[in-house]
């Protein structure tokens, strides 16, 4: 299996490839939020969701002007690590009966994709600033703390619905 493609054979095609793949990880996020904030049961947990939602909306609209300013377009290529954790996300949801349970689910795959988005997008930025793309970088790291802000509320929300959890079982 190869790790690069030979296509990508210096960083500013790996920066773009990563970007394209950003893209498609917020859109996918966009697609599976609806259903997230449905299956969720706690109103905290769903408020979160909803504002992730609208935060998502707003990456996505970064990401695709840093693409038209670096390419002329913003073509997402997919991210199968997105589609990988949104199923392993859904397939969590549907083996839970319990209402705790499935939002402390809900939780653990939405801290797994905000971790995998806050490795990507600190990479990103990395890569956007040396090559000199400093008002992309200032995008990136905006992008960042908010994915990073999104998983410390996750995190708290999860301290509570957690130990109710625990007290059903």
């Amino acid at each position: 299996m190869k790790l690069i493609a030979p296509t990508l054979d210096n960083l500013r095609k790996l920066y773009i490839n990563q970007l394209q793949m950003l893209l498609s990880s917020e859109q996918q996020i966009i697609e599976a939020l609806p259903t997230m904030i449905d299956k969720a049961t706690d109103l905290q947990l769903k408020q979160a969701f909803q504002a992730h939602l609208q935060e998502t909306n707003v990456h996505a609209e970064r990401l695709e002007q840093i693409l038209e300013e670096a390419t002329g377009e913003a073509n997402p290529i997919q991210c199968d690590v997105l589609a990988a954790l949104v199923e392993e996300i859904e397939g969590m949801v549907t083996d839970t009966a319990d209402d705790s349970i499935r939002d402390a689910a809900l939780i653990a795959g939405a801290q797994r994709v905000e971790h995998y988005e806050i490795a990507v997008y600190g990479a990103q930025r990395h890569f956007a600033e040396v090559l000199g793309e400093n008002a992309a970088a200032e995008l990136l790291t905006q992008t960042l703390k908010e994915e990073e802000h999104a998983d410390h509320l996750l995190r708290e929300i999860a301290g509570r619905i957690d130990v109710y959890a625990e007290k059903e079982a």
